[in-house]
């Protein structure tokens, strides 16, 4: 049985000096598509204002199964399948649960 509580996620990005702006426009490219989805409460990118800077994308679902079924998704697996060629780094993800959340 799935998990019924809300979902956030956060994952940050570190592109490569080259490849911020590739980085920046798939990123982007998602928003829309990713929150159309039924389950999507709400899906937002920002960038960090020191050098280097990092892309965060701040993801809140209505429960795991949304998440589950954001990640099934086409548009899903078309940019994860760029994400490589553009980082730095690996992805960072952390998924949270609800402790104490004001809505």
């Amino acid at each position: 049985m799935a998990d019924e509580s809300p979902v956030t996620v956060i994952a940050r990005f570190t592109p490569t000096p080259e490849t911020s702006g590739r980085l920046q426009a798939l990123l982007e490219g998602m928003v829309a598509p990713t929150r159309a989805e039924a389950g999507c409460h709400s899906y937002n990118l920002f960038t960090t204002q020191e050098d280097g800077a990092e892309f965060v994308l701040l993801e809140c679902y209505e429960d795991s199964s949304a998440l589950e079924a954001h990640r099934a998704s086409t548009h899903y697996k078309n940019y994860r399948a760029q994400l490589p060629d553009l980082l730095a780094a690996p992805i960072n993800v952390t998924v949270l649960a609800p402790v104490d959340v004001l809505d």
